[in-house]
């Protein structure tokens, strides 16, 4: 009872010792280093390496550990709810193949229907690629929850991330990536807690960048096989993004380009599904076999970032003070025409959001990484990781999973540099070091929201500045979906936004099969011409939603007015 009081409060007048923060910090270390010496070489260390010659045993552990952990937290934090345009386009789009269709037929009155990243006309659609759409029909189709394909695709570049390093460094440090991104892309990522993607792509790239090594010293069909999977996974999710990911496979063999020529046909042969399946949904939602859904978007609605600056330039209110800096600098990118000096601003302000794909303790890895650019291999990484870099940065909106394909290059630098840290003078202990800062971070915050209700957890959150889990929990949707699972019977809630309205924050997303839905989600565009969608629907019951008033006012919608 008395450790538990002990730890109850990181505040010193709350613990019957008067730790603070840093001196619980410190204890820690001491722990931590006290701990890495009595237990990680000589008991933990010879079963790690048995089990990293294992290839099938290492990438089934792999997978099911952030799955795992990421159910172990349901209790505190279940299900996570859509909340941004992004999302809900994939869920469309998830929705639409579900019903084995690429595109869904046009409703009659659409107008009531018009939403960020949705085309109406000539289909109703997404605007995004099958890819994420895929994953989440997957987990949708098996499960019944279209989230169990967000999960099963960290699962899977989890596992691959290992079969990739062990292509590329021995099958000790290969695990070790591998229990890296564990802990920097599993249960508390975002991409384990959106709907956004990131982990398919990142998992497309696990294939290509594992397969290449493999070809250049024997070319086999198998590598040549999955080396075309995973580029025709990547094209089906980032189309773009695909154009850094092809170039970065030939120059990957400039030494010997008669390889490459070698492993093409086959290559080519395994793309030939992937580019099929993008020309038949750019015809059966654009009408066009080479117009992308996000062409017809632009040419329909225009760029909306543009539209935010004209219309209403002032961030969300409920926006923290950084988050309000970077919706500004954001904006300022999309604005004005392109000049050699915006186009390196940009890139200097993006370099903060790498901090994603790095933990603090490895910076001192991918310091030692720069060394090992000597060697053709390593310069080719640099030069790939580069290359999506400068190339993502002539887009004027960033997203992390936007270059998601290169996040195992990033833990091989880790692992590269760790390698390497390891070859030094006492550097094995320095190394381990490394890796043991990296997991106590993990299960330091892993810990905290195990016990999420608990006041050590509650009085640390306002520090969490790495992990996504509490990040934008969509407080206001859940509060009004569970206003609307307690009304029986199907309903259709009409949406209407103050004139000051943040147009971002939208709420009008629908299913793919618009009529069957339980609930429709219509724009309130007046009294006369909502009586249209009354018409059209008149077995539903009809509510009112003003997502502006805090909370959410959702309130039965006044009758109709007499017809004379």
């Amino acid at each position: 009872m008395f450790l538990f009081d002990v730890f109850r409060s990181f505040l010193p007048l709350h613990n019957s010792i008067g730790f603070g923060p840093a001196d619980f910090i410190e204890l820690a270390l001491a722990a931590m280093l006290v701990l890495m010496a009595l237990v990680w070489r000589p008991w933990i260390q010879p079963y790690a390496l048995k089990l990293a010659e294992r290839t099938g045993w290492s990438m089934l552990l792999l997978a099911l550990l952030p799955v795992v952990l990421r159910l172990a937290l349901l209790a505190h934090h279940p299900v996570p709810s859509p909340d941004v345009y992004d999302e809900f386009g994939h869920l469309l789009e998830a929705d639409t193949l579900r019903h084995f269709r690429l595109a869904n037929p046009p409703h009659s009155l659409p107008q009531f229907f018009e939403t960020f990243f949705v085309l109406q006309e000539p289909a109703y659609s997404s605007i995004y690629p099958v890819g994420q759409g895929l994953a989440l029909a997957l987990g949708w189709a098996v499960f019944g929850l279209p989230w169990a394909g967000v999960v099963l695709s960290v699962a899977a570049f989890c596992a691959l991330c290992y079969w990739m390093l062990r292509a590329w460094t021995t099958p000790g440090w290969a695990l070790v990536g591998g229990v890296l991104a564990v802990i920097e892309f599993g249960p508390l990522n975002q991409w384990m807690n959106s709907y956004w993607g990131g982990a398919f792509a990142a998992a497309a790239g696990c294939l290509v960048f594992g397969a290449l090594p493999r070809l250049r010293h024997g070319p086999r069909t198998r590598d040549a096989v999955l080396l075309g999977v995973g580029l025709g996974m990547h094209l089906l999710t980032r189309p773009y993004e695909s154009v850094f990911l092809f170039l970065g496979v030939v120059l990957f063999f400039i030494p010997d380009p008669r390889k490459l020529a070698r492993v093409a046909p086959d290559v080519i042969l395994v793309l030939v599904p992937a580019v099929a399946i993008m020309l038949f949904q750019n015809k059966a939602v654009t009408g066009s076999w080479t117009t992308l859904p996000e062409m017809l978007s632009q040419y329909q609605y225009g760029v909306p970032a543009a539209l935010t600056v004209q219309s209403n330039p002032v961030p969300h209110r409920d926006l923290t003070r950084e988050q309000a800096l970077d919706y500004k600098m954001q904006l300022s990118f999309h604005t004005g025409p392109e000049t050699v000096r915006s186009y390196l601003e940009r890139l200097e302000y993006r370099v903060r959001y790498y901090r994603f794909f790095f933990l603090a303790p490895l910076y001192l890895a991918l310091a030692v990484f720069l060394v090992t650019i000597r060697e053709f291999r390593f310069a080719w990484v640099a030069l790939t990781l580069l290359l999506f870099s400068l190339g993502v940065n002539l887009f004027p909106a960033f997203q992390l999973h936007y270059i998601a394909a290169v996040t195992c290059l990033f833990v091989l630098v880790s692992v590269t540099g760790l390698e390497r840290i390891g070859r030094l003078r006492a550097g094995r202990t320095a190394a381990r070091l490394i890796v043991f800062l990296c997991a106590a971070h993990f299960l330091f915050w892993y810990g905290l929201h195990v016990f999420d209700d608990a006041e050590a957890s509650l009085a640390m959150r306002p520090y969490e500045t790495w992990d996504a889990i509490n990040h934008g929990n969509p407080d206001r949707r859940i509060y009004v979906n569970r206003q609307l699972a307690q009304i029986p019977g199907k309903l259709l809630v009409f949406v209407r936004y103050y004139p000051q309205h943040i147009f971002q924050d939208e709420w009008v997303y629908n299913a793919a099969d618009i009529d069957g839905a339980r609930v429709v989600w219509a724009r309130d565009l007046g009294e006369a011409e909502d009586e249209k969608l009354r018409r059209y629907y008149p077995g539903r019951a009809v509510w009112l939603l003003e997502p502006d008033f805090r909370p959410p006012r959702l309130t039965p919608a006044p009758p109709s007015p007499p017809t004379l």
